[in-house]
């Protein structure tokens, strides 16, 4: 056994001169170029530069994104970029950040759609470069996941209240492009609101679809899936989305009511059929089964069925009071004419990797609703988006085909982006050297070659 106590001991000084912590994050900063979301912003935010500023709205927005996607949580973590300006460029003041995010608070319509409009372009071009590895390159819908979460807040700030869990904060909704389960996925729309907003509300959930369909490329919004919880199974938003015209499919999760537990009962043995597990196997101790028939559906969607699932709870778990026959049930909606029920099934349960989506997203800055009003904060959450895309978009372009790809941000930032490196000045070029001994430096040298490769807008 070694012992700790025979180690050296190890001075310490802030001499060093060409270093750089966080040197993984030039694979962001390549990202930024090649989807030409930098150049897009910069256009879109013009209005909002002062005459005579010396820094881009733009630069500020995208520097503040980069921040969070290396793991900041408020404006002033910014400083972790201004100290090492040979590898982020200028960045701009602590004091003119927050005064260029009061300007765009001060109008947060405009500034919102500006920067959802360049989101939108940024998107479209990085899933052009991404070819078969971009969302829905493979002729499947594209789905899109639907969900709430709660952002608990310390403090007294707007539009805060109480929620439905009994803590305090507020209750964004959210929409994700689902990448598959081989990687990932994106946020679309992420909107937010008062802490007393409802989980079931579908004025809600038509905006943050309506907020997701703008982000998608045009070829690609006839062929979308919307998927979400039982929040979403109301009549308002069913009628919605099947509108003629929308051409848009649905896998809604739905509540069980009286009628429903009827029709349960009703149900023969042979009705039910094995559910699959993740994997696409056979399930033991699950069933799936089809309740359309049994039910009066007038006033609902034309074509719409209900399918429910029923299976043995785990040892310990507690029924709820809507579980019959000491199984559990839970059921959805789908207007799919075709496809067996389990798979059916399967692809609705799917909609849990919304969750992990979610939890990214709350390590990449939605955690934490660092302002005080409400546009300051819409603000802020729009530019969660950005670092999360950002992320997205480096692992879909640069890591395909490595388990990287699927790396959520604690991991990530671990292994690639905030490996150390120095900077060397030759030959009127500047390179970055990372140590040899990093376990991940292949690596990283990989997907920047990759992202090198792809070309830069013009």
């Amino acid at each position: 056994m070694n012992s700790t106590a025979s180690r050296r001991k190890i001075s310490v000084s802030a001499d060093g001169r060409g270093l750089v912590s966080h040197a993984g994050g030039l694979l962001l900063v390549q990202t930024l170029r090649v989807t030409g979301l930098d150049k897009a912003l910069s256009q879109r935010l013009e209005r909002w530069r002062p005459s005579r500023a010396i820094h881009d709205p733009a630069k500020i927005v995208t520097d503040l994104a980069l921040t969070l996607a290396l793991g900041g949580d408020c404006l002033a973590d910014i400083a972790m970029l201004r100290s090492q300006s040979e590898l982020y460029g200028p960045v701009a003041s602590d004091p003119t950040v927050s005064r260029l995010i009061d300007r765009l608070a001060a109008d947060p319509a405009r500034a919102l759609t500006a920067i959802r409009a360049a989101r939108a372009t940024a998107r479209q071009r990085a899933w052009h470069l991404a070819g078969p590895h971009a969302p829905g390159a493979d002729g499947q819908p594209l789905i899109v996941d639907l969900d709430a979460t709660i952002v608990i807040s310390h403090s007294d700030k707007q539009h805060a209240a109480p929620t439905w869990k009994k803590s305090y904060g507020f209750h964004p909704m959210t929409a994700f492009a689902d990448h598959g389960p081989g990687s990932g996925g994106e946020p679309l729309a992420l909107m937010l609101r008062a802490g007393n907003a409802g989980s079931n509300t579908a004025a809600d959930h038509i905006e943050a679809t309506r907020l997701a369909l703008a982000q998608l490329p045009r070829a690609q919004r006839r062929n979308v899936l919307i998927r979400t919880d039982s929040g979403g199974g109301t009549r308002e938003f069913l009628a919605w989305l099947t509108r003629p015209g929308r051409w848009l499919k649905y896998s809604i999760g739905f509540t069980i009511t009286d009628d429903i537990g009827q029709a349960i009962l009703k149900l023969p043995a042979t009705a039910w059929t094995p559910a699959y597990d993740a994997d696409r196997q056979v399930r033991p101790g699950a069933w799936v089964a089809e309740l359309t028939g049994l039910l009066e559906l007038t006033g609902w969607p034309k074509g719409m069925r209900v399918i429910a699932r029923k299976e043995r709870p785990h040892p310990g778990a507690q029924l709820r009071f809507t579980d019959l026959d000491g199984h559990r049930f839970t059921c959805f909606v789908t207007g799919t004419p075709g496809g067996q029920l389990a798979d059916l099934e399967l692809r609705h349960r799917r909609r849990a990797r919304a969750e992990d989506r979610i939890r990214t997203a709350k390590d990449t800055g939605l955690r934490n609703l660092p302002l005080h009003d409400f546009t300051q904060n819409q603000i802020w959450l729009e530019i969660v988006t950005l670092a999360c895309e950002l992320t997205a978009w480096m692992q879909m372009l640069a890591l395909h085909g490595t388990d990287a790809r699927r790396y959520e941000p604690k991991r990530l930032r671990l292994r690639l982006l905030t490996v150390a490196g120095r900077l060397v000045h030759g030959g009127r070029h500047l390179h970055l050297r990372i140590p040899t001994r990093w376990p991940w430096a292949s690596q990283i040298i990989t997907a920047l070659a990759r992202l090198h490769a792809l070309p830069t807008p013009p």
